[in-house]
């Protein structure tokens, strides 16, 4: 594994919350992707200096997206250059359960690695799933269960309350720019 992508400079704290990305799931037959803007980069699971370098995203579980994550051992993360923020907003308010919204976002998605992601991404982080774990209400403080019982028709249970995201990491094996 090409490990050289460790020594360049990233943006940790604005790669999510202002260029945000997709997250492509599946193989060429049968794949979908979503919106994220909420992740992170960081590592984890190893000794000083070699721990894996990772990719932390936030997903909400009625995302079609969540059900390819279950049975895919790989995804990727792509980053766009600005003009493609409508296509992505497009990404994040169309279900892939009924259309075929990469096409109607006007993106071209292509085989990366063992998954797929997109032929106009100025970056992707081809990445290995190493843990998806659902987040308990319970286990947030009150300001963030605030947070989502704002929004309920958007993190919906599908029985009239909220749902939190869950969180997936997943082991960065390759850098595509």
């Amino acid at each position: 594994m090409n490990m050289e992508f460790r020594k360049k400079e990233y943006k940790p704290f604005d790669i999510f919350d202002s260029e945000w990305a997709a997250i492509t799931v599946g193989n060429r037959e049968k794949f979908n992707a979503c919106l994220v803007s909420w992740g992170s980069l960081g590592n984890i699971w190893g000794a000083p200096g070699k721990s894996k370098a990772t990719v932390t995203l936030y997903i909400h579980p009625s995302r079609y997206t969540a059900e390819f994550i279950d049975y895919s051992e790989y995804f990727t993360v792509s980053f766009f250059d600005p003009k493609y923020k409508k296509a992505l907003a497009y990404l994040g308010s169309h279900s892939g359960r009924n259309e075929n919204k990469i096409e109607n976002a006007g993106l071209m998605a292509i085989p990366i690695g063992k998954t797929m992601g997109f032929k106009e991404a100025k970056q992707t982080f081809l990445c290995k799933k190493l843990c998806k774990q659902q987040f308990d209400k319970e286990s947030f403080v009150q300001e963030i269960r605030d947070y989502y019982e704002l929004y309920p028709d958007i993190y919906t249970d599908g029985h009239g309350g909220w749902e939190p995201h869950f969180i997936l990491i997943g082991e960065i094996e390759q850098i595509i720019d």
